[in-house]
């Protein structure tokens, strides 16, 4: 027994030091490409194993070798968009090459967050069972990563490129896709997406856990999260497993769609998120763009928390290279946290994309935001950045504005609109000293851009 027992160690010897390279699921046929961009190549391979790769969109086959730690990988410049291409690799230690086919080169975007990034056809959503029968589309692909968590950052996940058809669209974020549909579109390229996103996450799992840990104000604000069987908690472990495995991959940038699992520490919440973009920033090596959908309207169990969280990732977007969607007006009951409407929500994230990242011209993509206040005896005059041609009502009557004083006690306001300012007050409020808009949990106004876009809700106080 001894004997056969050495025999079959000293196979494995054999066996591990001709093993055949290896890929990561998202190095494989069907996968997308950043277009112009040094991509890397990578994989795993017998140490200091030779390795060729030819690539069909200009037929130069490079060389390497495998280091002695058993790992490879090359940075190779891609083109223009275009493709189908292939990509062949071959090892010294394999007898037949790695064919990777059906590549295309085009733009590629990260999509994550929790249930509303997450959520697809079998969330019973109109705007996803209405493309089924038309989806098909050989320039859009999907690659999907299931749920899983991990201690430590992992270098591969479970998961392939699919391209898009019926059946992987069912399975898809229905936000991501309508996203990648406008952008294939509009600028008639390829778009590889990318989807890791978990129902009821909250950002610090998607976030390295020492830079939580670390943090003594980021700490204890993650101590406060309620453990579920439904998802993690844990600093770092959606990061590690769904985040990590792909930081190697080219993209152009993300989007995000989180939020709601974070209102009860809203206070931290846009230093929290700071931290996890420059995270996955650095992780990638490239200050890509970072595009998020403001949270919606929601009958939260506490006061305000909702309309704080809002507030927090509209101070985000003072962060470099990021761009938030309000979408106030795309929910038809706030009783559900889950909105239906996913068509407008991706194509409003796409018109970001397109103005600030592909330098779209004529694109209406920024809702107006509260500028500053001056008060005239008895009255608050509003100003709004991003109102090029000013504000409107789309009722006779302005709602969801409040108006206090110095005793801090709001009252619902009488507003209307003069020379593009929003003009507010109350027979209660003889000295006006703040205003509120849509500050609630459940606030839907109905201001506007004249260009379309809602007024992102705001308030003038700090307290």
């Amino acid at each position: 027994m001894k004997k056969w027992s050495s025999f079959l160690f000293l196979c494995s010897l054999v066996i591990a030091s001709h093993a055949a390279i290896r890929l990561p699921a998202v190095i494989s046929s069907n996968m997308v490409l950043q277009q112009q961009s040094n991509v890397k190549l990578w994989g795993w391979c017998s140490p200091g194993e030779k390795i060729a790769i030819t690539t069909s969109w200009n037929n130069k086959t490079d060389s390497l070798k495998g280091t002695r730690d058993a790992n490879w990988l090359y940075t190779i410049q891609t083109p223009a968009a275009g493709g189908p291409f292939t990509i062949t690799i071959w090892g010294s230690n394999t007898a037949t090459p790695i064919v990777l086919e059906n590549v295309l080169i085009g733009e590629v975007w990260v999509c994550s967050g929790q249930s509303n990034m997450e959520w697809n056809y079998y969330n019973k959503l109109p705007d996803i069972a209405a493309e089924l029968p038309t989806c098909y589309n050989k320039n859009i692909r999907f690659f999907h990563i299931p749920k899983t968590t991990a201690v430590y950052p992992q270098d591969d996940c479970a998961a392939k490129w699919a391209v898009c058809d019926s059946n992987a669209l069912k399975f898809f974020s229905a936000v991501g896709y309508f996203f990648g549909k406008k952008l294939n579109q509009d600028l008639n390229v390829p778009i590889g997406l990318i989807n890791a996103s978990w129902g009821g996450t909250p950002a610090e799992v998607w976030t390295p856990e020492a830079l939580v840990n670390n943090d003594g104000e980021l700490k204890a604000a993650a101590v406060k999260q309620k453990p579920d069987s439904r998802w993690p908690i844990t600093p770092g472990y959606t990061y590690n497993a769904m985040i990590a495995p792909v930081t190697n991959y080219a993209i152009a940038g993300s989007i995000w769609y989180q939020g709601e699992s974070n209102t009860e520490t809203a206070a931290t919440y846009g230093k929290l998120f700071t931290t996890m973009i420059d995270s996955w920033r650095k992780a990638w090596n490239r200050e890509f763009p970072f595009y998020y959908v403001q949270i919606a309207p929601y009958k939260y169990g506490s006061p305000q928390i909702g309309a704080l969280l809002r507030e927090q990732q509209t101070k985000t977007m003072s962060h470099p290279q990021t761009g938030m969607v309000v979408i106030t007006d795309l929910v038809a009951d706030t009783n559900n946290i889950h909105p239906t409407n996913k068509h407008d929500v991706g194509a409003r994230l796409a018109n970001w994309a397109l103005h600030e990242t592909y330098k779209k011209e004529g694109i209406v993509y920024k809702s107006p935001l509260y500028k500053s206040m001056e008060v005239k005896k008895d009255k608050a005059y509003i100003t709004f950045d991003n109102a090029p041609t000013g504000i409107m009502a789309k009722d006779k009557k302005i709602t969801e504005v409040y108006i206090a004083g110095s005793d801090q006690q709001f009252y619902p306001a009488d507003a209307k609109i003069e020379n593009n300012q929003l003009v507010v007050s109350s027979k209660l409020v003889k000295e006006p000293v703040a205003v509120r808009y849509g500050f609630t949990n459940t606030g839907i106004g109905n201001l506007f851009g004249k260009e379309g876009l809602p007024v992102c809700p705001f308030r003038t106080d700090t307290w």
